[in-house]
């Protein structure tokens, strides 16, 4: 399975703000349930402000049981 291009891009952006020490842990509210969610956030800084980028929310349960790796490809015969 491979994984699409603009999800690699992100991921390099990502990885990129961990390098140079721009992530940051926000406290945000879920737009559809009105819940908080801890979303992971590149940080920039426009001008006179600084822009948050959400990249994803850390998971309410335990991710072992919400995540399963990707099945292993069949053998070719």
């Amino acid at each position: 399975m491979a994984i699409p291009d603009a999800y690699r891009a992100n991921f390099d952006t990502l990885l990129r703000a961990a390098a140079d020490g721009n992530l940051a842990l926000l406290e945000c509210t879920d737009a559809a349930t009105g819940q908080p969610r801890y979303v992971v956030c590149a940080v920039a800084f426009e001008g006179e402000a600084y822009a948050m980028t959400p990249f994803g929310h850390l998971a309410d349960d335990d991710p072992f049981k919400l995540y399963r790796p990707p099945e292993p490809a069949p053998l070719a015969a």
